[in-house]
C-alpha cells in the first residue's frame, strides 16, 4: 500500500507584510522549526516551488513587495490556484504592525523606507499599507507585532507552525457578514441570524460584538446559551479528531446580517473556550477589519454576541 504524504511536510506558508513588521524574522523562526526557507522569493518562480507529495519538510517562502515582480492580484490569485481541489496545503501569513511603531523602528535604525527611498519613511508605510491591504484581508494568519519582541514573535510562531508532536492543531475563528459572502478557507461555518440583534437598539447599533453590552444584550437570547454550549462541546470533541487526523490548521466561522454584532460575539465567545483549553487561537473579524475598527479586548475578556458592514485576526 503506497505510504500517505505527510501533510505537515507538505505545508506551505507564504510570509508577507509591511517593510519593518518582523517578516525576515519570521521567515528565520521557520527555518529553524525545520522549514525549507526561501526570502524574497519572485512571484514568477513561486509555482516551481509548490510542494508536492514526497516533500520531506514543509516550505516557507518570503514574499517581499519590494521584488520588481510583485503583484497583490497575481500573489492572491496564486493563492486560491493553490487551493483550489488536489492542491498543496497553503496558508497565508501575514506579519503586520502599527504604523506608528513602523516609523519609530524606521527612525532608530536610520534605514529609508523601500518604497519611498527619497522621501519620508512615513510616506512609504502609507504607500506599503495600500499596497498591501487586499493581501492583509486575504490572509489566512495575522501576527500584530507592534507590542512583540523578536523573542515573542518566535513563540506564537511556534504555536502555529512547530511541525507535528511540537505543537497543537491551530484554530482561526472568523466572523463575517452574509451580505459579503462567505469567506474562502473556511472548514466550518455556522448561522448566527436567529440570535436577538443589537442592531436594533439605537445604543448598540455603533459598537460591536467585543463590546460587553452587545454580548451581553446577545446573550440575553433565551437560545443563546444552549447555541453557545452546543458549539463550544462540538468543537472540543472535533478539535482532537481532527488532530490525530495529521490536520495542522482549523477554520470556523460565524456569520450575521451585518457581520458585526452577533457574529462577533459568538467568534469572541468560541475563541475564548479555546483558549482556556489550550488550543492556540486567533480571531479574525472580516466586517470590523474592513471598517477599520480592529482595536479589540484580549481573549478572556467575557464577550460572547451584528448589524453592519466590517476582519482582523489577534493571536493568543
Amino acid at each position: 500500500m503506497p505510504e500517505t504524504a505527510d501533510p505537515i511536510a507538505s505545508r506551505l506558508v507564504l510570509v508577507t507584510g509591511p517593510s519593518g513588521a518582523g517578516r525576515s524574522t519570521a521567515i528565520r523562526a521557520l527555518e529553524d522549526m525545520g522549514y525549507e526557507a526561501i526570502d524574497n522569493l519572485p512571484l514568477s518562480l513561486l509555482p516551481r516551488l509548490v510542494p508536492g507529495a514526497g516533500v520531506e519538510k514543509p516550505l516557507a517562502l518570503g514574499i517581499d513587495a519590494r521584488n520588481r515582480d510583485f503583484s497583490t492580484t497575481a500573489l492572491i490569485e496564486a493563492v486560491d490556484r493553490m487551493e483550489a481541489p488536489g492542491g498543496a496545503p497553503v496558508q497565508l501569513l501575514y506579519v503586520d504592525c502599527d504604523a506608528e511603531v513602523l516609523l519609530r523602528r524606521f527612525s532608530e535604525t536610520r534605514r529609508r523606507h523601500p518604497l519611498a527611498p527619497a522621501e519620508s519613511p512615513g510616506v512609504g508605510i502609507a504607500r506599503e499599507f495600500d499596497l498591501l491591504k487586499p493581501i492583509r484581508a486575504r490572509a489566512d494568519i495575522l501576527i500584530d507585532t507592534s507590542e512583540l519582541s523578536p523573542h515573542d514573535l518566535r513563540a506564537e510562531l511556534e504555536q502555529w507552525f512547530a511541525p507535528q508532536g511540537q505543537s497543537r492543531l491551530a484554530v482561526s475563528v472568523h466572523s463575517f457578514s452574509y451580505k459579503r459572502g462567505v469567506p474562502r478557507g473556511l472548514d466550518m461555518v455556522l448561522d448566527c441570524r436567529f440570535l436577538r440583534n443589537p442592531y436594533w437598539d439605537e445604543a448598540l447599533r455603533t459598537l460591536d460584538g467585543r463590546d460587553m453590552r452587545v454580548s451581553g444584550y446577545v446573550a440575553q437570547d433565551p437560545r443563546f446559551a444552549a447555541f453557545r454550549d452546543k458549539v463550544v462541546d462540538l468543537v472540543q470533541l472535533l478539535l482532537p479528531a481532527y488532530e490525530a487526523e495529521g490536520k495542522a490548521y482549523l477554520a470556523i466561522g460565524f456569520g450575521c446580517t451585518g457581520g458585526q454584532h452577533r457574529s462577533v460575539a459568538m467568534a469572541e465567545t468560541l475563541a475564548a473556550a479555546l483558549a482556556k483549553g489550550g488550543w492556540p487561537v486567533s480571531i479574525r473579524h472580516r466586517e470590523l477589519e474592513r471598517r477599520g475598527a480592529t482595536e479589540a479586548p484580549r481573549i478572556g475578556a467575557q464577550h460572547m454576541g451584528d448589524a453592519d458592514d466590517q476582519q482582523g485576526e489577534r493571536l493568543r
